[in-house]
């Protein structure tokens, strides 16, 4: 049974750093097509921040281009999001998700079968 859900979310200041875990997908980490992490931040529409494939390949949004690292944990089963330089800008709710299913935009919330409920990272300038 797939659960997702998350850990690691809490204040942090700009500049800081925060890792974020997604725990509960069931099958192993080579199951999925896709493995993702998504922010919504105050009075924002969700957006894609992360994306790691079956492969080994990730697609970052600009916003976060290095300063975000997504990975997988196999032996934990489970996928991570390493936060460097964090600014104001990427106060969110984050949200991992997860589809078994081929993916054509990574990115793109519509195209994942399973999500967690979210942990939140304020950051304070």
């Amino acid at each position: 049974q797939v659960q997702l859900v998350e850990s690691g979310g809490g204040s942090v200041q700009a500049g800081g750093s925060l890792r974020l875990s997604c725990s509960g997908f069931g099958y192993r980490p080579h199951s999925y097509y896709y493995m993702a992490w998504f922010r919504q931040g105050p009075g924002q529409e969700r957006e894609g921040v992360a994306a790691i494939a079956r492969d080994g390949s990730t697609s970052y949004a600009d916003s976060v281009k290095g300063r975000f690292t997504v990975s997988k944990e196999y032996a934990k089963n489970t996928l991570s999001l390493q936060m460097a330089t964090l600014k104001p800008e990427d106060t969110a709710m984050y949200f991992c998700a997860a589809s078994l299913n081929a993916v054509r935009r990574p990115l793109s919330g519509s195209q994942y079968n399973y999500w967690g409920p979210g942990t939140q990272v304020p950051v304070s300038s």
